[in-house]
């Protein structure tokens, strides 16, 4: 069964674009980016913004979001995978990540979030700005401890200007 992803969130006021890989099956059935509960995601923002974002609705948090210049969107438009793991995605078309530019004009910044997303960086580089690297928010990345994902987020927010 062919999979579909779930439309961007950002505008032309987007300065730092956060691309994942493709929703997780939980986020996929809620219609939400980051929607399974263990997911670092809206903690880490929570935590960098400091605001509880976490208590929101969803559609308070994308608000949110853009409010602060964030976009948030996947490599990927549609794939095949049983199940949520990168590893298992099959068949994927990439988004028109080169028409970024026309969409966000105010683009600084453009962050991967995790490995299979950053594997679509030579995509992203062709924008002219700066392509970052974060460690994945997703929980199947319970590896690398929170404060190293939290440092390395704020770096990527500061260099776009999105910390208060």
């Amino acid at each position: 069964m062919r999979l579909q992803g779930l439309p961007p969130v950002l505008d032309e006021h987007t300065r730092l674009l956060v691309l994942g890989s493709f929703p997780g099956a939980r986020s996929l059935a809620l219609q939400q980016y980051y929607g399974h509960p263990q997911n670092q995601f809206w903690p880490i923002l929570s935590a960098l913004w400091q605001t509880d974002l976490v208590a929101l609705d969803y559609a308070a948090r994308l608000q949110a979001l853009l409010v602060r210049g964030l976009g948030v969107w996947d490599v990927y438009a549609s794939c095949e995978r049983e199940g949520s793991l990168d590893t298992a995605i099959r068949q994927p078309v990439v988004n028109d990540l080169a028409g970024l530019a026309r969409r966000c004009a105010a683009l600084k910044v453009v962050a991967h979030n995790g490995g299979e997303s950053f594997r679509h960086a030579r995509h992203t580089r062709t924008l002219g700005l700066p392509v970052l690297r974060l460690p994945s928010t997703s929980p199947a990345n319970a590896s690398q401890p929170p404060g190293f994902k939290l440092a390395a987020w704020r770096e990527a927010f500061a260099l776009a200007g999105l910390l208060p």
